[in-house]
Order: C-alpha cells, then structure tokens, then sequence
C-alpha cells in the first residue's frame, strides 16, 4: 500500500504558517483511520499517512514532517532500523520521532530512545494525550528550526559586517592610486612603533623614498604615464618589504616611506640600498623619446632608539634631512645615519 494525503494542504515552518505536517508510518489501515479521527477537525495539524516503511523516508523527504508517528511492527522493514534510518537521513535527522508500539515493553523503550525517538506511546493513545503529544514535539522542533535560522542569519550578519568593515578599514588605510598604505595610516603606525620601541628600548628605523626629477617626467610623458611610474615603484617596494612588521606606505607625492621596527643602522644601510636597487633595475627612460639615463631614487634613512616623552617626528625629520642630502649629492644615492636623541645630534658611523 502506497502512501496516502488523508488531509489536504502541507506544513509550511514560517511565521505566518502554524500547520503541523504530520506524517504516521503504519502498515494498518485501521490504526490510520483512528488516527485520521482523533486528529478530524483541527485545523493546525495536517496529517499523511505511509503504509510502506521503505517508503517512509522518501515520504518524509518530501513533505518534511515537523512530527513522524513510527510503528515499530512493519511487515517490510524492522521498526527499530528505520528509527535509525531516519537519523542518519539529512531531511530526518532532527524530525521529533513518537514511536507507536503495541506494549510497554522497557528493552523495546530503551533501545527506540538509544536509536533516537523522542517520545513512547503504546497505540492508541487517548485523543488529548496524542494531540499534546504531537503540538508539543512539533512546536519544539519548529522553534528549533527558528532559532538556528535566527542563529545563522546573524552569523552571516555578523560575517558581511566584519567583512564591510574590514574593507572600510582599507580604505581608510590604503592609497587608492598605488595601494600601499597611506598617510594616515603611516602616521599612526609610526607613532604605535615609536611607543613600543620605548617602552623596550630597541631601535627603530625609517627610509624616505623619493623618485629623482619625477615632475620632470610627469610634465614630458604626462600625468597617466607618471602614474603608472609611482604603481609600479611601489610594487617593487613592496615586492622588496622582508618582514611582516615591516610597512611600506605612500608618504606624499612621489614620496615612499618604509618604517623598520627593531632594525640596526646596519640593517638600515643594506635595505636602503637594496630599495635603490631594486627601482634603478626597473629600466624607466625618463625620456623615452630621446632614450636618455634612467629614472632612480635616492633614500634617506635614519635610526633612533626612541625616548619616553619624545615625538616620532624626530625620526621622521632625521629621514627627511638625509634625504635631502642625498638628493643634493647628485641623486640616485643612499645616505644614512644613526641620531641620538639624547645628544639631539646625528652622529655618523
């Protein structure tokens, strides 16, 4: 005997929808029509009825009942096994389960409970007590249906939040033409260096980056062209950032900055030169049309081992003064030193 529709219409779990889709698994038509009676009349209960048990989980899969009336006697499959089906099935794996059995039987109760129904009943039960029993399980299940939603829709809520945010932080971080860091966030992450490296007395590092007569190319190649040039020499300064903690920023202009934490005068001199380096072996013309030299950089880098109370600035002046010089001994070249605050002077090793 196939499965039968004794009501019409099926459960919908919305808010605005309270039917309770039931669905009994017996292989007795008499025990689903004195089901079918208790439950006549009541509107919030949609009842189906499945004769077959290897039919039942195809059944379930497709009405998805907030509630399964299970016999345990089934001449096609062992009541018991198909608890334990319904459990290891994704569309029944959380359904309330009432097993119909037609003892009291305590090793019987004990291993449907192991299996995993949620409720005993020796059929018949009474009609108020199998209403209660079903309004009960069903509106559990329904609540627990409502509550992970709730759950998850705040999860994802949650995620693109953090995700918005992560981008906003960004953009309020990032230089939008060649996507290193920017001012802003220079400023405040030299400041948070500046303190740290106080508090543990260890050196901190900085390199001003600048492109040689970039204006000058700018005005011959023009301004889309100079923005490819200041895309490209801060990829290659980021290609050359060695350590996570260093950070690579966008000072202004054709101006690059790289803070150092925990980095020696020693280590400053090598980097430095390295950055050099690496944008002279870019190979950019600075004229194209008359194949002329090519576009460098000259780097000022200072180091300090900050003092409580002093400001970064000190660093960051000490930076630009190098590298004013080394724009001024002809370009294309590295100049650094080591300032001690405490003798507010620079000192050259």
């Amino acid at each position: 005997m196939g499965s039968t529709n004794i009501f019409e219409g099926r459960l919908d779990l919305s808010a605005s929808d309270k039917r309770i889709m039931v669905l009994l698994v017996d292989d007795q038509p008499m025990v689903a029509e004195a089901v079918r009676r208790k439950l006549a009349g009541l509107q919030d209960i949609d009842l189906h009825y499945c004769a077959d048990g290897t039919q039942a989980i195809k059944q379930a899969n497709r009405i998805k009942p907030s509630v399964i009336l299970q016999d345990l006697v089934l001449p096609s499959i062992d009541g018991l096994a198909l608890v334990r089906l319904y459990r290891a099935n994704p569309g029944t794996a959380d359904t309330p389960i009432i097993v119909l059995s037609s003892e009291e039987d305590p090793a019987v109760k004990s291993s449907a409970f192991s299996l995993g129904a949620n409720d005993y009943l020796v059929k018949l039960p009474d009609k108020i007590e199998l209403i209660a029993r079903i309004r009960y399980h069903s509106r559990a299940y329904t609540n627990r249906i409502q509550r992970d939603e709730a759950f998850s829709a705040l999860r994802e809520s949650q995620r693109q939040l953090m995700e918005a945010n992560l981008e906003l932080q960004r953009l309020t971080s990032e230089d939008s033409l060649t996507g290193l860091k920017n001012r802003r966030y220079f400023d405040e992450f030299i400041e948070e260096e500046w303190d740290r490296a106080a508090r543990d007395r260890s050196p901190l590092s900085l390199l001003l980056i600048d492109i040689d007569d970039f204006k000058l190319y700018n005005d011959t190649n023009g301004h889309l062209a100079g923005d490819g040039i200041l895309r490209r020499v801060a990829e290659r300064l980021r290609e050359n950032a060695r350590r996570p903690a260093d950070c690579v920023a966008r000072f202004g202009g054709e101006e690059f900055g790289v803070i150092l934490p925990s980095t020696s005068l020693a280590g400053v001199q090598i980097l430095a030169e390295e950055y050099r380096r690496s944008v002279e072996d870019l190979h950019f013309l600075r004229d194209p049309s008359h194949g002329e030299d090519y576009l460098t950089v000259s780097v000022g880098g200072a180091t300090m081992v900050p003092q409580r109370g002093e400001s970064f600035l000190f660093l960051v002046n000490a930076a630009d003064k190098l590298l004013y010089r080394a724009k001024t001994a002809g370009k294309n070249r590295v100049f650094t030193r080591e300032h001690d605050l405490a003798a507010n002077r620079l000192s050259a090793l």
